[in-house]
């Protein structure tokens, strides 16, 4: 009984030992682990491309991986417009994101945020193109009748910030035709190149704006509706988008972003093929290339150039007032310039 009792004493003392020296064990692992929980989301933003729920389902599986690479968890946020995407950049709601043109632009130069990388595609064209939609049917089919009374024409466009939903028409087309995209016209609805083309294809609109990308990728959609369609005029080439990443995350974060997203889908094997699965989902992408804020130089000039033509075609109380105008536009261009040739970390 004595023995009995001695052990019953012991085995209790040598379990509390046990556990004591378990959890001196794991307490690097659990301080570890408490530290990555703390870690907020990176706040990914996604132009909306198609429909909200249709742009997030396409990106998850890309974040989810990405979330892995960079040992963070990523959360989506994808929007209905490019307002609502700006408008979060604006209230410090996104750490990275997917954007394009005057939107990056505006990220880089006043948000603090650094490019890492530009998207590619198949077709290996360092861009792509906007453009000009319509049906093929009479009566409003034809570019001259178009630009001849504009004002018989109901247009679907993209938001002020789009690109090729806008600023490039504007530019290249318009504004050189004496046409303003907003008064012009005999009515317009804005929305993104899905909802633009489906307008026209329906015959509630006459006359859309979109691109090369967002036009291929409606075909494979809606085939009966883009059998309805033609392209009344195209643009010069439009540099791809970028992926842009909050400035104040280390330089080794943002690295390890840009390695990720470079090497996504370059993979042999079964890996590598659900991977350009994926990238062929987001715009039929073949991938991305490093990239810097510099990249972003042929979109301040776009951005610049359409400013100075807004200025050339309004109304101006006096010459001086319009040269006024335009030496702030060219002070605004040469500081943004500025911005992007900056190479600090």
């Amino acid at each position: 009984m004595l023995v009995s009792l001695r052990l019953t004493a012991l085995f209790p003392a040598a379990l509390r030992a046990a556990a004591m020296g378990l959890l001196v064990g794991l307490a690097p692992l659990l301080a570890c682990a408490q530290g990555t929980a703390r870690e907020p989301p990176v706040r990914f933003g996604i132009l909306p491309l198609g429909g909200a729920f249709e742009s997030r389902s396409d990106w998850d599986p890309l974040l989810a991986e990405l979330s892995r690479a960079i040992d963070r968890p990523v959360s989506v946020l994808s929007v209905n417009s490019y307002e609502a995407l700006e408008q979060a950049i604006r209230r410090d709601e996104v750490d990275m994101a997917f954007l394009s043109g005057k939107m990056a632009l505006d990220a880089v130069t006043q948000r603090r945020m650094k490019v890492v990388a530009q998207v590619v595609r198949h077709d290996g064209l360092p861009g792509y193109r906007a453009l000009l939609l319509a049906r093929k049917v009479p009566p409003f089919n034809s570019l001259k009748d178009l630009l001849a009374q504009p004002e018989r024409w109901r247009l679907a466009r993209g938001e002020k910030q789009s690109v090729s939903g806008f600023i490039v028409p504007q530019l290249q087309l318009f504004l050189p035709n004496h046409i303003a995209m907003e008064t012009r016209f005999l009515s317009e609805t804005v929305g993104t190149h899905q909802a633009t083309a489906l307008a026209v294809a329906n015959s509630e609109a006459d006359v859309a704006t979109n691109n090369t990308a967002d036009f291929e990728r409606f075909k494979q959609r809606f085939p009966a509706e883009a059998e309805r369609l033609q392209v009344l005029w195209q643009s010069d080439l439009i540099p791809h988008a970028q992926i842009v990443v909050r400035r104040e995350y280390p330089p080794e974060l943002r690295k390890r972003v840009q390695v990720f997203l470079t090497a996504y889908g370059r993979a042999k094997g079964p890996r590598g093929d659900a991977e350009r699965l994926v990238l062929k989902s987001l715009h039929d992408l073949a991938g991305f290339l490093p990239a810097d804020n510099s990249s972003l130089e042929p979109a301040a000039r776009l951005a610049w150039q359409l400013a100075r033509q807004n200025a050339m075609t309004a109304q101006w109380v006096n010459d001086a007032a319009r040269e006024a105008r335009l030496q702030r536009i060219d002070s605004s261009y040469a500081e943004q310039v500025g911005v992007l040739k900056d190479v600090s970390p």
